[in-house]
């Protein structure tokens, strides 16, 4: 629970900046201290604890109105940030919410508010008696007054919501992590991913991407030489999947979809579970394996790739992002303490085309710390504007925002103990990182001397 004091100072004060007063100046803080919590003073209100020098601003929490009438739903979780045309930070956020949790919806319990919503605009209506309650948010928020400008609900009427991927033509694919199938109260298969058009005014037309798979779907990124989409599995033996689009940037008009496998290892186990398969720095060459029967009406598209066709198995893929030097995925519970992996994915100068044979892209175990201290539960990520990965945390409180170096070392920017961390992502600008803390909802902008950061981050 959010404590009192801070909730009375959100309804006196409004949007509330906190600032860390009294603190030793930045400069003067050792270097070493970055890599430990201990660097992070407590927040008087309970909310997240930062770094000196840095604050955060609450906004859009579950429950306020929102533009068109709706309430903002919970279960904040992935998000992308995008450009407006006049400078300000668009942000399409996910709900991670399923049909029984309606007290979290965008319309709580007023079936009024319900009914008057367009049910075309819905992907699964229940029947009017089960509707799917996951989907996004858009909201406009002005980075130079920290505050809201405009939210609305953009999509409606799928499930599970959880991460997804910013698109460079100015979409954000929402993923969902569920794979319920049509039955008396269900009126869609789910399992999809959807896309949300940044600029969309109000809600949009939901149209499964079913192509790119049926399955419990993580996150997805976009590697911009090749246009290859690349999908993790929230799945404890899941796979690593790609989409190769007929049309770039045009998912909804099909394309091919495949799985990754090592040649060096058919049917490889990288979570290393029982023992240490895979360490750290060791490259593997990769081919990918056309996938049959991508619709899985069994729910078994990853146990067919990894029995017929030898592909790797991965321990609950979770958030993944572009980077300048390949592709960065977590994996929550991997390892022999399974504290969390993240791997990195280096694309083939001839990704998706036939001279990758001779050229093959190459994995390689980037991070498993095996140590609950440095990260636990690696979740979602993104890169930050210096290069280094930013980290959500989902395992036991407190939850950290973990920063992660090119050389695979580790340091703490943020912690909290109210419930997952997600969705982080910076503004187009730099000037902001977003972050979402789950339960009850609500999202953060935090502000500070990033430059800085980035200066002392690199040791």
């Amino acid at each position: 629970m959010i404590p009192t004091n801070r909730r009375e100072f959100l309804r006196h004060a409004g949007l509330v900046t906190a600032a860390f007063a009294g603190l030793q100046r930045w400069a003067d803080a050792a270097p070493a201290a970055l890599e430990s919590a201990t660097a992070l003073p407590e927040d008087a209100f309970g909310v997240i604890d930062l770094l000196p020098g840095f604050n955060y601003a609450i906004f859009s929490e579950m429950g306020g109105r929102m533009d068109d009438g709706l309430l903002v739903p919970g279960k904040h979780d992935g998000m992308g940030a995008f450009a407006s045309a006049d400078g300000k930070t668009i942000l399409v956020r996910n709900h991670e919410l399923d049909p029984a949790w309606v007290d979290q919806s965008a319309w709580r319990n007023q079936r009024a508010m319900f009914h008057k919503m367009p049910r075309e605009k819905f992907y699964d209506y229940g029947k009017g008696r089960a509707p799917s309650i996951g989907g996004t948010t858009t909201v406009i928020f002005n980075t130079k007054t920290m505050r809201v400008e405009r939210q609305w609900l953009s999509l409606v009427g799928t499930n599970s919501n959880c991460a997804g991927g910013v698109m460079p033509w100015g979409s954000w694919i929402t993923c969902e992590e569920a794979v319920q199938v049509a039955d008396k109260d269900i009126e869609q298969d789910h399992g999809y991913n959807f896309e949300v058009p940044a600029h969309a005014p109000g809600l949009v037309t939901p149209v499964p991407l079913k192509a790119m798979g049926r399955f419990r779907h993580e996150a997805v990124t976009h590697e911009p030489r090749s246009g290859v989409i690349y999908q993790t599995e929230d799945r404890s033996d899941g796979l690593l999947y790609r989409f190769i689009p007929a049309k770039p940037g045009q998912l909804a008009a099909g394309g091919k979809l495949q799985a990754l496998r090592l040649r060096d290892m058919p049917r490889a186990d990288t979570r290393n579970y029982r023992q240490q398969l895979f360490s750290t720095g060791r490259k593997h060459a990769v081919d990918w394996v056309d996938m049959e029967d991508i619709e899985s009406p069994e729910d078994d598209l990853r146990q067919s790739g990894f029995y017929a066709g030898c592909c790797a198995r991965f321990a609950r893929g979770e958030g993944i992002w572009t980077g300048k030097d390949g592709i960065y995925f977590a994996c929550t519970d991997g390892g022999v303490k399974r504290k969390g992996q993240i791997w990195r994915y280096v694309p083939s100068p001839a990704e998706g085309s036939p001279g990758e044979t001779k050229q093959p892209g190459t994995l390689e175990l980037f991070i498993e710390p095996n140590d609950g201290a440095l990260v636990e539960g690696c979740d979602n990520v993104t890169m930050a504007p210096w290069g280094d990965l930013i980290v959500c945390e989902d395992g036991n409180s407190p939850q950290f925002l973990v920063g992660v170096r090119l050389d695979g070392s580790t340091y703490k920017l943020g912690r909290t103990t109210i419930s997952e961390l997600a969705g982080a992502c910076f503004s187009p600008d730099g000037s902001t990182l977003f972050v979402n803390i789950q339960t009850p909802g609500m999202t953060l902008a935090i502000t500070g001397p990033w430059k800085d950061l980035a200066a002392r981050a690199r040791g």
